[in-house]
């Protein structure tokens, strides 16, 4: 699945400590759908989960394989996701 010209790069918190990161149109609500969605396992930084959305993936962190499109439920935070950041997710392995 492409990128849609309407997405853009977010990261999403859930209530079940989640955290997630993909492209989504619509942001609003508890329930987001992303598109090329990806999860941190384990976030391998050092300055917390913003950081995810400032530069991205560190060599530390865990990142699951790519799901072409899922829907994340009881959403409790989005992130806007820096260029320098979506460079480094989409290359996370």
């Amino acid at each position: 699945m492409t990128k849609s010209k309407t997405t853009r790069p977010v990261i999403v918190c859930t209530e079940y400590k989640g955290v997630f990161f993909g492209y989504a149109a619509d942001t609003t609500g508890d329930r987001i759908t992303l598109e090329r969605a990806r999860m941190a396992i384990r976030f391998g930084t050092t300055r917390g989960v913003v950081q995810l959305a400032e530069t991205g993936p560190t060599s530390n962190s865990k990142i699951s394989a790519t799901a072409p499109s899922m829907e994340v439920r009881k959403v409790t935070a989005v992130f806007e996701v820096t260029p320098a950041a979506v460079s480094a997710w989409e290359i996370a392995k």
